[in-house]
């Protein structure tokens, strides 16, 4: 599917206030409600859209810490990777995982309360995982930027 101008204003629109009613999207991009609606719908449709929520504030709910924590295996198996991988989609403390090319073999973003919590998450969580072979933990000590906007004007 070929995303127009339209569709991406829309989509700047939904990630900037995923609460937005198709009503005011519509008035937005200059269109009518109904055809309004039926682009989100195809967008949501196509999988351009995977779901819509709110984003909370960490901080405010008593969540000040955020640790970056690179892993790597102790096997680089298809098996210890898959593990790997099954037992951190538990963790709620892992906000995002992402598999590397290169040293390391997984990146971790984990946020807790402090280092108290973050200690006993590794205690009692991450360093029982089968197959680790090194973890690296850093913490970030203030947020520069964070977003969830994606650029679009590259799309």
């Amino acid at each position: 599917m070929e995303l127009d101008k339209t569709d991406r204003k829309i989509l700047a629109l939904i990630q900037q206030d995923a609460s937005m009613s198709a009503s005011e999207i519509a008035e937005q991009v200059n269109l009518s409600q109904p055809p309004c609606w039926r682009r989100i719908k195809r967008l949501e449709e196509a999988g351009f859209i995977q779901k819509r929520a709110g984003i909370l504030n960490r901080k405010q709910l008593g969540l000040d810490m955020v640790i970056y924590t690179e892993v790597k295996l102790s096997a680089n198996g298809r098996q210890a990777v898959n593990e790997f991988q099954q037992h951190i989609q538990s963790f709620p403390e892992v906000t995002e995982c992402y598999l590397m090319m290169g040293r390391i073999d997984f990146l971790l973003r984990i946020v807790t309360k402090d280092v108290e919590s973050y200690e006993k998450f590794y205690r009692d969580h991450l360093s029982l995982i089968p197959d680790i072979q090194e973890l690296n933990s850093t913490v970030a000590m203030s947020e520069v930027k964070y977003t969830t906007e994606l650029p679009l004007h590259l799309v």
